[in-house]
């Protein structure tokens, strides 16, 4: 009998003062703009971090030694409301093109007073990945998450009055 194992998802959310479309577009195709260059997975520290815009599309990174890193797909693409991306990353921190294995993050940007967008995280499915491995990257997300929405949050709020 084979046992089906559950994991929490790691769910976060940060305001921002912009619009639900600025705060879609600066996370993004703003990316390149807050997401550090020290978070890479590729083999050679990251040039450009890139979301291309279309189901389908990838998210990922190129590398200073011309190489890319993937991680992940889009799943779902509603410009100003909701995106959908797969994270193909492993518990190593290494790519993982097994899309079997790839958990999930799902982003919601909603109109809050004031101007402001409240922006939802949730990164999802580490089951797929296995008890051990996907505890581990549950627990490592879970830390990185809101220091990366922090930066993020700064970019978008920046210039906001006049977009």
């Amino acid at each position: 009998m084979s046992r089906t194992i559950s994991i929490a998802p790691v769910r976060k959310a940060v305001v921002v003062q912009a619009t639900p479309q600025r705060a879609f577009d600066v996370f993004t195709a703003g990316i390149d703009r807050w997401w550090p260059k020290s978070h890479g997975i590729g083999s050679a520290p990251v040039r450009e971090s890139i979301i291309e815009p279309y189901v389908g599309g990838r998210w990922y990174a190129k590398c200073e030694d011309g190489s890319e890193a993937v991680v992940g797909h889009v799943r779902v693409w509603q410009p100003g409301e909701r995106f959908v991306v797969t994270w193909e990353i492993s518990a190593a921190w290494k790519p993982d093109a097994r899309v079997a294995f790839a958990s999930e993050v799902e982003l919601r940007f909603l109109a809050a007073a004031d101007g402001c967008t409240r922006v939802e995280l949730e990164h999802r499915n580490f089951e797929r990945m296995g008890a051990a491995e996907g505890e581990t990257m549950r627990n490592n997300v879970d830390g990185g998450w809101p220091g990366l929405l922090d930066l993020f949050a700064k970019e978008a709020s920046t210039g906001a009055k006049s977009s």
